[in-house]
């Protein structure tokens, strides 16, 4: 290794990639699998020794990921201080499945990542706060493969059963990033959305359903490789055992309105989706859905309804999916709320893109949403 070489090293929390070769500035990378699994997409590591010199980043066999429809006009997220996260140059071959990130670093550490991360460590500050706020209290719903406690928080006065819950794909960490803003609001005593909210509601919030896939790097699945997503069916402990506590604590509780946070790698856009398809579909049901909706396309311009995905047909809707079990499973009005790992189209940001700033952001304006769905 001569003394003008990178370093790339990705041996820490969410860290993932696999080195084909250096030289100089340049290197050929490729990303890992989530183990036992075949979905591949999320990146994290660290570029050191770079100081003053264009680092050249060639990601190979992106034909190969998960989804790759998510490349084009996709731009990594990179930071040198581990705060503030801006987009790189980023240009995407799609004949030969190449990306190719440029950098010139202004220190000699920079981070790259394909969303802006969100560590464990963080994860824990964030729910160790909400839970020494006035009235909340903290509940361990169950534990993962490797041990890792599923968090649960709950507050509020009221009889209506709220759940709000996120990161059942690891990768996705816009989905944590807004329940740090949603916490925020939810245990302010000063922010009258989450008052209205509290005495209003019995609320239930679980920031990360998936805390050993979230440490291990993985984009969809946990420890075993399981998408957490496509278990709410049948869960086990034998494979799920994060959707069994969640679902278990439900079946307690009862759920009138969900919300399960994620984001989607194709569509630069923020989005709902409902519960089309579901056996006990009524229109009126389905109205219940489409009226938060409605509120939340007045209330925010982040948020659109002209892209998204297509809705069931009647009697097709997967019922191993969160949002279908629950509405059919509890009768909720549920939904699973998508941000870009891209940008927002209609609302672009040159510098970052979509950010961990705008989830949060995004997440007082959902809550709100939810006060004024709740009073009308």
């Amino acid at each position: 290794m001569s003394q003008t070489d990178i370093a790339i090293d990705a041996a820490f929390d969410s860290g993932n990639i696999e080195i084909v070769s250096i030289d100089g500035a340049t290197a050929r990378l490729r990303i890992p699998k989530d183990r036992k699994s075949e979905f591949a997409q999320w990146f994290h590591f660290r570029v050191s020794g770079a100081v003053g010199h264009e680092v050249t980043l060639i990601f190979e066999d992106l034909k190969n990921t998960a989804y790759p429809e998510g490349w084009p006009s996709y731009r990594a997220c990179v930071s040198e201080d581990r705060d503030f996260w801006g987009r790189a140059d980023t240009e995407y071959d799609a004949d030969g499945g190449t990306m190719t990130v440029r950098y010139t670093p202004a220190s000699d550490m920079a981070y790259f990542a394909y969303f802006a991360p969100y560590s464990m460590e963080r994860h824990h500050d964030l729910v160790a706060e909400a839970a020494s706020a006035e009235g909340v209290t903290y509940r361990r719903l169950g534990e993962t493969f490797d041990g890792r406690s599923i968090d649960c928080l709950e507050m509020g006065e009221g009889e209506t059963q709220l759940w709000i819950y996120g990161r059942q794909h690891p990768g996705e960490t816009q989905a944590e990033w807004w329940m740090e803003g949603a916490l925020e609001v939810l245990t302010d005593p000063a922010d009258v959305v989450g008052r209205a909210l509290r005495a209003k509601c019995q609320i239930h919030v679980v920031p990360n359903c998936n805390p050993d896939g979230s440490a291990r790097g993985h984009l969809r699945t946990n420890a075993e490789g399981v998408n957490l997503n496509r278990e709410w069916a049948e869960p086990s402990a034998e494979r799920s055992p994060e959707v069994l506590a969640i679902r278990n604590a439900m079946d307690e509780s009862g759920v009138d309105f969900a919300m399960d946070v994620h984001g989607d790698e194709a569509i630069a856009a923020v989005f709902l989706a409902g519960y089309e398809g579901i056996p006990s579909w009524s229109d009126d049901f389905g109205e219940r859905f489409y009226r938060y909706q409605r509120i939340l396309d007045r209330r925010c311009p982040d948020f659109q309804t002209a892209k998204g995905y297509p809705k069931s047909k009647p009697g097709t809707a997967n019922l191993t999916v969160s949002t279908n079990q629950v509405a059919e499973r509890y009768g909720a009005t549920a939904m699973t709320l998508e941000m870009p790992f891209k940008d927002n189209d209609d609302w672009p940001d040159e510098a970052q893109g979509w950010s961990p700033e705008r989830c949060k952001l995004l997440a007082r304006d959902c809550l709100a949403a939810m006060v004024e769905w709740f009073e009308t």
